[in-house]
């Protein structure tokens, strides 16, 4: 049975891979398995999101369940919605980071959170079976649209983060990708009394301020913009807000580890618990949770909820970009994120090259190759075993996603397939740039000459060495 969930719900192509009718078999299935009696739908802001949103519609009200449709909202305002509502689930359209030929479908359950996989397995076990329930003409589901949702989400957020006293105002650049966070990040940062000068803040699914991926090399380009209008931070989303990047105007972009790690300093400091990671994640995190006592628990990329579910103890749940609070909500939250950052650089009165400087730095690569779809699995294979070749015997070898090397130094690498797109992904960290950039070029060089020998022309390389 083809798997239809990957790594961050479904995702593909609209049409090819993601299509109304697929659309409606989840809403059916979903209604079905959860045997919901209310379901909240929502959607970002892709030109294709309005017709998928409606088709989940119909098929959760074919099953029989009542749905609340929030709307235009961000994804953490989707998952607010389902437990502020008391629904029995949750739907919401989206392709994250993907370009805009893209769409996608991530589920939630009753308490907000996204669907763990052996929940979406039985998902897909009803879908190819067929066997959804179906409503009879006095028990189909009724309809009801909530315009307020999105209101209600920002007061709450704003409310949580709310800075105990201002030091300091701060100035913040804020990007949110012509996606859908730009109807609520802005307005959460200035209620909790920043100074926000915005940047592709109008919705448009063509995102036709820059691609919807808030990596360092799109993102860097704006940081003029950000020196020449004082911000003390240049904050970045993706197209639905679960993401957030961050940049410090005067020395470019912050790495997520070291985000994380901040995170999870405050969060230990303030009591002992566990610090849940995904596979990516690198050294800075290590350290700071070492030294404060905790515990560090890794999980699959994507998968950062299932780590949460195996520890009550869990301060926060976190992969590159993306953090989980369990003391605000079980889901992926980047207006949050960003609420918490500028919360703690106005009560400090720190800009934010000083408040990352708590945690520690390690030279770090993020690379993806994107290639035709045909050949990824033979080109991973090739770079797999050139990996184990690089590998000592003292080194550790960790397969719960893809293939990661921990080098006896502290240095290490991940290759992984992407789940969500035609890529294979390269992440690690060594003690110099120069060192994990001759480590990461072993692997391209072996992907280059796989490619060549399969007559796939070559990959498209995205990504940098990050000092």
């Amino acid at each position: 049975m083809r798997r239809l969930f990957g790594t961050a719900g479904i995702r593909g192509r609209y049409l090819e891979e993601v299509s109304p009718h697929l659309a409606v078999e989840v809403g059916m299935a979903l209604a079905t398995y959860v045997r919901a009696s209310k379901v909240v739908v929502g959607g970002d802001g892709r030109l294709t999101t309005p017709v998928l949103k409606l088709a989940a519609t119909v098929g959760a009200m074919t099953a029989g369940a009542n749905v609340i449709d929030v709307g235009l909202v961000p994804l953490p305002t989707l998952a607010w919605s389902v437990r502020r509502y008391g629904s029995d689930g949750g739907i919401y359209i989206t392709a994250s980071h993907n370009p805009p030929t893209d769409n996608g479908i991530k589920v939630f359950t009753a308490k907000g959170m996204e669907f763990p996989e052996s929940d979406e397995r039985e998902l897909e076990k009803i879908i190819y079976e067929k066997s959804w329930r179906i409503a009879d003409w006095d028990s189909v589901g009724k309809y009801e649209v909530r315009p307020g949702a999105l209101e209600d989400y920002v007061e709450e957020v704003s409310s949580k983060v709310m800075p105990t006293k201002i030091r300091r105002k701060p100035r913040v650049l804020v990007d949110t990708a012509n996606g859908a966070p730009s109807l609520a990040t802005p307005n959460v940062l200035r209620s909790i009394g920043a100074d926000v000068v915005t940047l592709n803040a109008n919705v448009d699914g063509r995102f036709p301020g820059r691609i919807p991926e808030p990596r360092p090399d799109v993102l860097e380009p704006f940081l003029p913009v950000a020196r020449d209008v004082g911000a003390h931070v240049f904050l970045a989303q993706d197209g639905d807000g679960d993401r957030l990047a961050v940049l410090d105007p005067a020395r470019g972009f912050i790495k997520q580890d070291r985000i994380i790690a901040l995170i999870a300093k405050r969060k230990l400091e303030e009591r002992k618990g566990t610090i849940v990671v995904s596979i990516d994640v690198g050294n800075a995190v290590r350290d700071v949770v070492e030294e404060l006592g905790g515990k560090l628990y890794v999980v699959k990329l994507g998968k950062t909820h299932e780590g949460l579910l195996r520890n009550p103890d869990t301060l926060i749940a976190a992969e590159p970009w993306k953090l989980i609070d369990p003391s605000w909500g079980p889901w992926i939250d980047g207006i949050y994120q960003a609420g918490l950052i500028i919360k703690w650089m106005a009560e400090e009165g720190k800009d934010i090259g000083e408040l990352i400087s708590e945690v520690p730095n390690y030279p770090q690569a993020r690379y993806s190759l994107k290639m035709p779809k045909h050949v990824r699995d033979r080109v991973y294979e090739a770079m797999r075993d050139e990996l184990m070749r690089m590998a000592r015997e003292d080194s550790e070898v960790v397969t719960i996603d893809g293939l990661r090397v921990n080098f006896p130094d502290k240095s290490w690498l991940l290759i992984r397939k992407s789940g969500t797109e035609p890529k294979i992904r390269i992440y690690g960290e060594a003690g110099t740039p120069q060192a994990i950039k001759a480590m990461v070029n072993r692997l391209l060089s072996v992907a280059a000459s796989t490619l060549k020998k399969l007559g796939a022309g070559e990959a498209q390389v995205e990504g940098k060495v990050i000092p």
